[in-house]
């Protein structure tokens, strides 16, 4: 018997134009969905679910990429079976010019000026 074909799991984005700035702010608020964005932007290349480092479980943890992926933060799609994320940079610059850059850089400000977990 034939295997019956399937088609590629595809994952919906919005429209950066349909997007508001309400709706990314609200996104970014998250600690755990600023972490996300931080490592994306310090690893330099697309990310798969799997390789985040977060204090929060893994599907809470998917919870979040949504509410990122639905402001139009991150863009998701599938290699095999795995879920690859990466930042929509160029196009959110282009709708919220400098946004980006001003949560990455205060998100390591931030990160420079807490103390150590370990005590330290």
């Amino acid at each position: 018997m034939a295997r019956p074909r399937t088609t590629a799991r595809t994952v919906e984005h919005p429209e950066l134009s349909e997007v508001s700035l309400q709706q990314v702010l609200e996104a970014l608020v998250d600690p755990v969905r600023r972490m996300v964005v931080a490592q994306l932007a310090r690893a330099g290349e697309d990310l798969s679910c799997g390789t985040f480092v977060a204090p929060v479980s893994l599907s809470t943890l998917t919870h979040h990429f949504s509410v990122l992926r639905e402001a139009g933060v991150i863009r998701q799609y599938y290699v095999g079976t795995t879920k690859m994320n990466t930042l929509r940079t160029d196009e959110m610059e282009l709708r919220f010019p400098g946004l980006f850059s001003a949560v990455l850089a205060a998100a390591a400000a931030e990160a420079d000026t807490e103390p150590a977990r370990d005590g330290r």
